[in-house]
């Protein structure tokens, strides 16, 4: 076969070729750009230059050539590409190679196996995802693809089939240089002498930095063949951020907002403290600020500021809501974008609206960060920490060189706790990267039980806001009452307080802990309140939706028109409303001091003498609530309880607040390691332990197999195994595009691109249709499949849409069609 006969890709559109050494030069050149951020640009140049070496092999050219119709069905050679597909290996040829070529050196220290352990396992994994170094049913996963046999691999074949040039490069990287050059990276970090829990998972971690530095380039440069114009686009955007063109535009916007009351002299005292420390060196921040003191502008102003005094690449906030990802980034535009733009400032992405299993088109489409402001969720953010495949993974090495703005970091997965910990401390310490726990009420992650495990390094001095007592003091805007009583509430008696207060006071928030209550408040309230007057807002409403339903909101309370609202907890943590009176059902005091948050938050109540009096909050305890699975909740009610029943002076204080936040983590100090309790090897274990020494995988190992190692290698992991029990959430959810607005286009849209696939506007319809999807739980899902609501864009692509009719104007989706309004509450 010529050296120009071997192919990479054919592209659908044209039947243009992608040549195979252009493939491997082009991935090699992405990735190292990538892992240069971290000092391994030659490590991250290899393997992108090997990762489908194995494509030389006649198995896969015969393979390809057949799928694309290069070979007939009548000629000889034609194989059954559909029968085939997945079943021919081209990972693990390049694998081996650099396998082969580095294990060698260094042998007595071992400084050749790991970095070639390191680098194989990227390449081997590009495909499914990091696979198993030891797994859960006792096999050494990584070593046995390692001896897997030439036969089936085809690595002699591939040497003599492959371009000189590809080779040459292998030559001049895969040798002594490049193993001394990674260990000394990895002596940074690691101590080889006495090698603790956070070590191994540092190791771990490094690995799936330049995984997803090899993930991101391939799929990339795939994408960039299928759709030139992506390249275009890629490359326009390659220049330095203009960091001083968005601080000028923000500084402009502060300087002409005049401070009406003490609250907004505070919010702009807190800011100006944010600007001022940030040309600090690099690292891990806390703001924090009470509720309502201006976190938005203060940490956005503090962003800018350090991203172009240390020439960062991105600021990215992560924010437990999408409800706050719509108003942060309406804020955040509304500041730094400016139509004559070459490019957006900023990206939302907040939605799962990719398939579970990845598509060729998927792949092509799917989002990478690549925008000077990101706005994501917690949960996008922990999968690619921690997930499995592909998909989130691609997106982690965008972390380095940028700085993370926590948007409520008490919101964090108490089981997440150390893992995230570990991880930030990596970012921290080796990527370039800044990370600030933006929170009116700091959840001590630096003082944890376990430090051993992995807690956060935070000097004190890191505090960005200033003197957090002085200000708490001087925004302390509500009076908080304890109703918790015998028996709990009846939702009459809860209905009632809430109609008294709004009749009372023009305004009434009220913040249920399940979608249960709330829509049975809004039924009992809709009995005593007129139609305009009341809200519902839950994650069953789709994001422009509730965008809608919240500007409503905002422009009553602006007017001093009356408002009732029935909420989950979705409007707690950082909307920025401005209720007289709150009511909040018992949970965490975390909770129950950022609803206080949405109660007189601009300081203005007055009585009807013109005097400013504080707000109202009632925390009350329902008679019958459903939260006994939601293990945070009940704890946090607990704890809290406890703490309103303490004498502190103010329940909401800082000192109250770390109490709360000791008793809650004493009890929660088990369930940080991400416990995986009854898993399928009948055996407890946690995926800290998975991945950094994984103790027990290779302990069971060692007795079931004695002597076929006669020493361990350091890298010990179950990726895979702890990329299959994550969960960013306990339950994992389904996006689902509805109809409602504008979505009623997007889904005729999308579905029309979907069957030409044109790359270029499936892409730009999936970012717009993020503001019409929702996330279902699967017990919801299975009775949408059921009722047939649901349905696939185009066949195999894995994105769907929701019958119009089970979306709802009031509560959003459901289970039945409209009309049937028991079926809403999911």
């Amino acid at each position: 076969m010529k050296k120009d006969d071997f192919i990479a890709h054919k592209r659908k559109s044209d039947g243009e070729r992608q040549l195979l050494h252009t493939h491997l030069s082009e991935v090699g050149e992405i990735a190292s750009s990538f892992a240069r951020k971290i000092g391994a640009e030659n490590a991250g140049r290899l393997i992108g230059l090997v990762h489908d070496f194995g494509k030389y092999s006649q198995e896969f050219q015969t393979y390809i050539k057949s799928a694309t119709g290069e070979i007939n069905p009548d000629e000889d050679d034609y194989v059954d590409a559909k029968g085939m597909k997945g079943k021919v290996d081209h990972s693990t040829a390049g694998a081996q190679l650099v396998w082969q070529r580095l294990n060698r050196i260094g042998k007595a220290a071992g400084q050749g196996e790991l970095c070639g352990q390191i680098l194989a396992l990227c390449i081997v994994s590009h495909h499914s995802g990091l696979i198993d170094c030891f797994s859960m049913d006792d096999r050494a996963v990584f070593t046995e693809r390692m001896r897997k046999p030439d036969e089936k691999v085809h690595i002699e074949e591939c040497l003599l089939a492959a371009d000189q040039a590809i080779l040459d490069a292998i030559e001049q990287l895969a040798n002594v240089e490049l193993v001394k050059e990674l260990f000394g990276q990895l002596r940074q970090f690691v101590d080889f002498e006495k090698l603790s829990t956070c070590d191994y998972f540092n190791l771990g971690f490094f690995t799936r930095f330049l995984f997803s530095c090899l993930i991101d380039a391939d799929r990339l440069n795939s994408a960039e063949f299928e759709d030139p114009a992506r390249l275009e686009e890629r490359l326009k955007n390659a220049t330095p951020i203009p960091w001083r063109i968005a601080i000028e535009r923000l500084e402009g916007h502060l300087a002409s907002l005049v401070p009406r009351n003490y609250v907004d002299e505070l919010r702009r005292e807190i800011s100006d403290n944010c600007k001022n420390n940030a040309d600090k060196a690099q690292g891990l921040y806390t703001l924090t600020v009470p509720t309502g003191g201006g976190k938005t502008y203060a940490s956005l102003r503090y962003a800018l500021h350090h991203a172009s005094h240390h020439g960062l690449d991105r600021i990215i906030y992560v924010i437990p809501y999408t409800s706050i990802i719509e108003q942060n980034a309406k804020v955040i535009r509304e500041v730094v974008e400016k139509e004559e733009d070459v490019r957006p400032w900023v990206l939302e992405h907040h939605s799962n609206l990719e398939p579970e299993q990845q598509t060729w088109q998927s792949k092509l489409v799917s989002e990478n960060w690549d925008a000077p402001i990101v706005l994501t969720t917690m949960v996008q953010l922990l999968e690619a920490l921690f997930s499995g495949g592909t998909k989130g993974v691609r997106r982690l090495h965008q972390l380095a060189n940028s700085i993370l703005i926590f948007d409520e970091i008490q919101t964090l997965p108490v089981n997440c706790v150390h893992i995230f910990c570990n991880a930030m401390n990596f970012l921290t310490q080796r990527c370039n990267t800044t990370a600030v726990l933006c929170t009116a009420t700091q959840p001590l992650l630096n003082e944890l039980k376990s430090p051993d495990k992995g807690q956060l390094t935070i000097p004190n001095i890191n505090e960005l806001a200033g003197d957090f007592d002085r200000h708490f003091i001087e925004l302390r805007r509500v009076d908080v009452h304890n109703q918790i009583k015998p028996g709990g509430w009846s939702a009459q008696e809860i209905s009632d307080l809430a109609v008294g207060q709004f009749r009372e006071l023009g305004s009434c928030l009220v913040i249920v802990n399940t979608k249960a209550w709330a829509q049975e408040l809004f039924q009992r309230c809709a009995e005593q309140v007129g139609k305009s007057q009341l809200f519902h807002l839950s994650t069953n409403q789709c994001p422009a939706h509730r965008t809608m339903l919240l500007e409503e909101i905002r422009t009553r309370l602006d007017q001093g028109l009356p408002v009732l609202c029935i909420s989950t907890q979705l409007i707690e943590a950082g909307v920025d409303v401005d209720f007289s009176s709150v009511i909040r059902f018992l949970a965490g005091l975390d909770s129950i001091a950022q609803a206080a948050g949405r109660c007189n938050r601009n300081g203005k109540l007055k009585d009807e003498k013109g005097n400013l009096i504080k707000g109202q909050v009632f925390v009350v305890n329902p008679d019958k609530e459903s939260t006994g699975m939601l293990k945070d909740i009940e704890i946090g009610k607990d704890k809290a309880e406890r703490v309103l029943s303490e004498s502190h002076e103010d329940v909401l204080s800082p000192d109250a607040i770390k109490q709360y936040f000791r008793y809650y983590f004493f009890d929660r100090a088990d369930d940080m390691t991400y416990r995986l309790e009854g898993n399928k090897s009948h055996r407890d274990d946690n995926l800290l332990n998975l991945l950094s020494d994984n103790p027990r995988c290779t302990e069971f190992f060692l007795d079931r197999k004695p002597g076929e190692m006669t020493k361990l290698p350091l890298l010990r992991q179950a990726f895979m195994e702890a990329g299959r029990q994550f969960k960013a959430i306990d339950a994992p959810t389904q996006a689902v595009i509805v109809q409602y607005g504008k979505g009623r286009e997007l889904v005729a849209e999308l579905c029309s691109a979907a069957k030409e696939f044109n790359a270029h506007r499936y892409y730009q319809l999936l970012r717009q249709a993020q503001k019409f999807s929702v996330n279902v739980f699967p017990n919801v899902w299975e009775k949408l499949q059921g009722q047939k609501a649901v349905h696939e864009v185009q066949p195999g692509h894995g994105i769907y849409f929701l019958d119009e009719e089970y979306y709802n104007e009031s509560f959003g989706l459901g289970t039945e069609p409209v009309g049937t309004m028991s079926a809403l509450i999911a």
